[in-house]
């Protein structure tokens, strides 16, 4: 197995390992609880736009050019996921459909900055002494995007299963995965605290 591979594995492994990944995953199901099947462009992007900013941070810290407290990093995955999750409840169908950059946007920029810091020290103990871990570093982000996709996949059959053929109204849909995503949030975060 080539290097680029180990590490696009790893990516990969990060977002689909559902024992330890499960944060990621919220996250990123928070993220695409307002949309359809229809609105796969945006979901891309914003997972795209999670991945960029996750990168930005995993190199960073990564290279010990930014250093965070873990603990503080592992209670503020959580509250990205909450903060994500909650700001769904308040959506309004209507404007979802308008050319307008939507905060969930922001969202996976920004907080993908916050979820990158949480996995640096793993992935720094993996690299060791390394100097160039730039290759290593584009896998793995790159196993990392690919990974989402997955779960945007998922996300997206399960989607059209229950709104487009079992008639479930959007909102609803939405409010119940919101919620249910709000309410883990807060456990992690209290078991976090």
């Amino acid at each position: 197995m080539s290097e680029f591979s180990l590490y696009f594995t790893l990516g990969q492994e990060h977002i689909l390992d559902y024992a330890n990944g499960y944060d990621h995953i919220l996250f990123v199901l928070a993220l695409c609880a307002v949309y359809l099947v229809r609105d796969w462009k945006k979901i891309l992007i914003l997972v795209t736009a999670f991945t960029i900013g996750h990168s930005i941070t995993l190199a960073l810290a990564t290279l010990q050019l930014v250093t965070v407290n873990p603990a503080f990093i592992e209670f503020l995955i959580p509250l990205t996921i909450f903060i994500t999750a909650v700001s769904n409840l308040f959506k309004k169908e209507e404007t979802l459909n308008t050319g307008k950059v939507q905060i969930n946007y922001v969202f996976a920029l920004m907080f993908g900055l916050i979820h990158g810091l949480g996995f640096s020290n793993y992935l720094r103990a993996i690299l060791g002494k390394n100097q160039s871990i730039l290759s290593q570093l584009l896998a793995f982000n790159l196993g990392l995007e690919f990974g989402q996709i997955i779960v945007v996949a998922i996300f997206l059959a399960l989607s059209f299963l229950l709104v487009d053929l079992l008639k479930i109204t959007r909102r609803d849909w939405k409010m119940v995965l919101s919620s249910a995503i709000a309410g883990i949030a807060i456990i992690l975060m209290k078991d976090r605290l």
